[in-house]
């Protein structure tokens, strides 16, 4: 059940967002546009209490409770830079507003941008393990929590590899095409 929670967050997430950016380009209600987005953070809230209170009434935390703990992390560190991302294009397709901007496909500038984001992974896998660590201390309950601690795992996993096929790839192809 638990995965379907962390479906619907996702989903209510998109959903929430182009409610309010329809509200904004295409009613033109700033304030309300503003309220709904205020209310992204919401789903997160509700996500992480969903989670601790399965913990709490006995359940053993399974991949499933550290994966809602990751969802969390990645949405907090990357949620406004996905927001920022569909204004952009709303406001180009509805709004008449300037073209969207695209990442940098190459070169150093590629460099620099992945490195940004893998500043935004080590936040989410900070996030996800502090978290996952709040949720063992609330549930006091050590053995039902266990598996919980395997996403300390994960999350430094995570940030290995993004950094490999991240902006070491970015560096190595940067240097590549200018050798």
């Amino acid at each position: 059940m638990l995965y379907a929670l962390i479906v619907a967050c996702e989903v209510g997430f998109w959903v929430m967002l182009l409610l309010a950016l329809a509200v904004r380009y295409l009613l033109r209600k700033e304030q309300l546009s503003r309220a709904l987005l205020l209310c992204l953070p919401l789903i997160d809230l509700l996500l992480l209490f969903f989670t601790a209170t399965d913990l709490r009434r006995g359940t053993t935390a399974t991949f499933a409770h550290g994966l809602a703990a990751a969802y969390i992390g990645f949405t907090v560190a990357f949620g406004g830079m996905a927001v920022k991302w569909a204004d952009a294009h709303f406001a180009h397709r509805f709004a008449a507003g300037p073209a969207p901007t695209n990442a940098p496909s190459r070169g150093w500038e590629l460099v620099i941008y992945d490195l940004k984001l893998w500043g935004r992974c080590i936040v989410a896998c900070l996030i996800t393990m502090v978290l996952v660590e709040a949720l063992v201390q609330f549930v006091g309950n050590s053995e039902t929590t266990l598996p919980l601690l395997a996403w300390h795992k994960h999350a430094f996993g995570c940030i290995v590899l993004w950094f490999f096929f991240g902006p070491v790839w970015s560096l190595a192809t940067a240097w590549r095409r200018a050798h």
